[in-house]
């Protein structure tokens, strides 16, 4: 309870406080709302007793005409109160998202791999507007069914007293109701969160899987899986939605076990000439407007359990603090020679798992090319990875210039990088955004020269649209090595000293593969290269050779002289002669 309490407090202090001034406009028209809706009911003493007992010709035609007024002022006033708080609403909503958007694209690589995409886009669609409900919603039924309901008690109150006394009887039992609704929605509400989050990662696995699906043909096998999700939150959401709804039987249970119980009691009040029947009247139509916003307070309980509920699994996302963090009091790292030391570094993804690099010693001398070999997940990746820090080292040091990476700020180090994978990664923009990525006030000039470079001019003038023609998700309507040429143009529009490539050219055909190892040779000239070799030309090509296994170096040299004294190396030399 107490750190519901808190999460409140948090969210008033980080997102509603800005919007004081509209919400206390909306508070005012609630206020309006509140007032007429009591107007309305205790007009109806006066219009009946004036109007059909005593047959007043004035009052006939005032108080049609003031309840009209009445009830133009409720609809405006809570069409005014809603359409401020739907603002509000919208601009909470987008403030939370964007936090989140900063703290997830700020995230650590180790962070994000931890979870599924799905999960991230259930948070920043399900979750968000739950919690925007609880922020905005809530806050104003809080204030215009309070206002209202009190309202329709004075009047209650003033038209008789003892008949008030009865019928309150129904506000403490609707609480009881609504509170145990509340810990059963709370539960309904995580269990469909889960189901959405699953399901949305079942949508992103489809979509980004598609010709695997079409080449194995499981499109009913994942027709199956995915509609298993469907039925699966489909339940959850009917669950979700019986549990919120079922107070409405109860409810109206309770209001007609009142409204008769008030019946045979006034019945007896008025016999007795204690109540009169214009009082009565007066008195039932506030109770019966009274039913509305007790409904509704009662439902908020469920309402604020599903914010909070939802609060718990967004705000640890935008609190989160990440191991890897940019210190800008720290030096810029200042490039020389661009030589880059590892020290008896020690790496573990998870602590509790397999050590990937141990008491690794690597000399990676500036302006050469240094190749890194060995069998798949022998650490090749891991090395690449700690250089611009998207993962830190357990223990030991990397030194670029006899800099340590740790006491240097991380901008001017990553500003130095450049990274070039066989997974290419391009955005579904035109091929001109695409390059300038790396430099995004880079002019058209340098956008071009650098695709010249890169052999990638070539086709991009075969385009329909040449630089702005829009290349689909992922680069989807290029070929692999037109994607490859488009990322090699960005690394070279970037001009950074160190170059860091994961080579992959072994698919290609060898006009499209000797364009790229053109474009390759272009971009590594005269450039600190670590990479990782796929193809025998580049290990022949390499200044230094390093054979990974285990997460240990356990040979280093040239080509010819690892030949002579490293048994695998020259199996794994053979190997690409083989293929090659």
């Amino acid at each position: 309870m107490f750190k519901d309490i808190n999460i409140i407090k948090r969210l008033y202090k980080d997102y509603t406080v800005k919007h004081f001034k509209k919400i206390v406009i909306a508070i005012i028209f609630s206020i309006l709302v509140a007032g007429s809706t009591s107007g309305i009911a205790y007009l109806l003493d006066p219009a009946i007793e004036k109007i059909f007992i005593q047959q007043d010709k004035v009052l006939m035609y005032s108080i049609p005409i003031i309840i009209v007024i009445a009830f133009f002022t409720k609809g405006m006033s809570l069409y005014l109160a809603k359409v401020i708080m739907i603002r509000v609403s919208q601009e909470l909503k987008t403030d939370v998202q964007k936090d989140m958007m900063k703290s997830l694209i700020s995230s650590d690589t180790k962070f994000i791999d931890s979870a599924h995409t799905g999960k991230f886009i259930s948070n920043l669609t399900m979750d968000v507007n739950l919690l925007v409900n609880l922020i905005s919603t809530a806050l104003l039924n809080i204030f215009k069914d309070s206002l209202s309901l009190i309202g329709l008690l004075a009047v209650m109150f003033y038209q008789n007293w003892k008949l008030s006394l009865v019928a309150i009887i129904m506000i403490p039992l609707a609480t009881i109701v609504a509170r145990t609704l509340g810990k059963r929605m709370t539960k309904a509400t995580k269990q469909t969160m889960d189901s959405a989050s699953l399901f949305t990662t079942r949508l992103v696995e489809i979509f980004k899987n598609h010709k695997l699906i079409k080449s194995f043909q499981t499109e009913n096998y994942e027709y199956d899986r995915s509609s298993k999700d469907m039925s699966s939150l489909k339940e959850k959401i009917i669950k979700m939605t019986v549990i919120f709804n079922r107070n409405t039987p109860i409810m109206e249970t309770l209001t007609g076990i009142m409204i008769g119980a008030l019946i045979f009691y006034s019945g007896t009040l008025i016999e007795s000439g204690e109540l009169k029947i214009n009082n009565f009247f007066s008195f039932l139509a506030a109770m019966m407007l009274a039913y509305q916003p007790v409904r509704s307070l009662a439902g908020l309980n469920i309402t604020v359990n599903q914010g909070i509920s939802a609060a718990k699994r967004v705000l640890p996302i935008i609190d989160r603090e990440n191991e890897i963090k940019d210190n800008s009091d720290l030096p810029d790292l200042k490039i020389s020679d661009a030589n880059i030391d590892f020290k008896e570094v020690d790496f573990y993804y998870n602590k509790n798992e397999k050590i990937v690099l141990e008491k690794t010693n690597l000399s990676m001398k500036g302006g050469k090319m240094t190749a890194l070999v060995g069998l798949s997940g022998a650490g090749k990746s891991t090395i690449l990875n700690l250089i611009p820090r998207f993962y830190d080292c357990d223990s030991g040091n990397i030194l670029i210039d006899n800099q340590s990476i740790y006491e240097t700020n991380l901008k001017s180090l990553r500003k130095n990088i450049s990274l070039v994978s066989q997974e290419t990664t391009l955005f579904d923009d035109t091929v001109k955004n695409n390059i300038a990525y790396a430099r995004h006030n880079a002019s058209k000039e340098d956008i071009i020269l650098a695709a010249k470079d890169s052999f990638a001019d070539e086709f991009i003038q075969k385009l329909p649209d040449k630089y702005d023609t829009i290349i689909g998700e992922n680069g989807i309507r290029l070929s692999g090595g037109e994607k490859q040429r488009l990322s090699i143009a960005r690394a070279m529009l970037k001009k950074s000293p160190i170059i860091l490539l994961d080579e992959a050219t072994s698919s290609l055909d060898s006009d499209t593969e000797t364009k790229i190892q053109n474009a390759i040779n272009l971009l590594t000239k005269n450039k600190t290269t670590i990479v990782i070799a796929h193809r025998l030309s580049t290990i022949l090509n390499a200044n230094n050779i390093y054979v990974v296994d285990s997460g240990k170096i356990i040979a280093s040299g040239t080509h010819e002289n690892l030949l002579k004294n490293s048994e695998k190396y020259y199996n794994f030399y053979i190997k690409q002669l083989k293929k090659s």
